[in-house]
């Protein structure tokens, strides 16, 4: 098991060169959000955008277009329909496979909801999508309803689900997670070869096939709500400019949990929030540019 490190994190970090423009440093394609939760679409966008990626793609219900474009300005939204409760449906899957189409990764499920049109839309983006998927949360829960929709895929794929979630996905008792995570998430990459998994908890294991990684660094404060939504997408925006996908996935964590350190020195444990930790991105990634 190989503990995350700034040494190892400074070698995957995809380089930044002087001509870049936003053509070259990749682009997110996002299905996040629905009615009642445009905070996990806000949060996770803004990661992502913080975290260097050149375009961000954001499909979403028109229901929630209104929030979430005055709040990441940043963004090219795409509203669509959606279900009439502010939620995606199948119905928008041609503007959902388009937009994945123009996008160097897909980051799906942050405040999604939990619908049969969620599973729906995430079979159908697994099955269409030839860039990496970051799959959270709401498409954490879907898949579990039909995991076996993961071997029609026809791109890389990282799951990001914290404990419950991951008992969910695979049956097995919270409890038993617990008391072995590192086993439980090496006995997942085993089982599902390829398939990176991020299980997230106070010390998250990121597991692909036989290679392990231990985060150490965070703090407690980090346990709030809206975090995932952070590190999804830290993660989906590595990955959209290049980094190979299991590096991203390790990368994404150690990066998310130094933000989340710097925040809380500034802030307290207490009082930090996960909006507060992507405001600390900058001054993470500028300790690696000066370094």
């Amino acid at each position: 098991m190989i503990t995350l490190d700034r040494s190892f994190t400074a070698r995957c970090l995809p380089l930044r060169p002087d001509d870049a423009h936003k053509g070259t440093m990749g682009a997110l394609c996002s299905l996040t959000g629905s009615y009642g939760y445009a905070g996990a679409a806000v949060l996770s966008a803004r990661a992502a955008l913080r975290s260097g990626v050149g375009l961000h793609y954001q499909v979403l219900p028109k229901d929630v277009y209104p929030v979430f474009a005055s709040a990441v300005p940043e963004s090219v939204c795409v509203p669509v329909t959606g279900s009439g409760v502010g939620t995606l449906s199948r119905a928008d899957l041609p503007a959902i496979l388009n937009t994945v189409d123009r996008a160097s990764a897909v980051l799906i499920g942050c405040g999604m909801g939990n619908t049969p049109d969620t599973l729906a839309v995430l079979e159908a983006v697994i099955r269409h999508s030839v860039s990496p998927l970051i799959i959270d949360a709401d498409g954490i829960n879907a898949l579990a309803q039909h995991i076996d929709i993961l071997q029609e895929r026809r791109a890389p794929v990282i799951l990001t689900p914290h404990i419950k979630e991951f008992s969910r996905l695979t049956g097995r008792p919270v409890k038993d997670i617990l008391a072995d995570q590192a086993g439980a998430a090496a006995r997942f990459a085993r089982e599902y070869p390829d398939i990176i998994l991020v299980l997230k908890s106070h010390r998250t294991v990121v597991a692909k096939n036989s290679e392990l990684y231990l985060n150490t660094a965070g703090n407690s404060g980090m346990a709030k709500g809206g975090s995932g939504d952070v590190l999804a997408g830290v993660i989906a925006s590595l990955a959209a400019q290049g980094t190979e996908p299991l590096s991203a996935a390790a990368v994404g964590v150690f990066l998310h949990a130094c933000a989340g350190d710097l925040a809380a020195e500034k802030l307290s444990k207490t009082a930090m929030l996960p909006s507060d930790m992507i405001a600390a991105l900058p001054d993470v990634f500028r300790s690696f540019e000066n370094s």
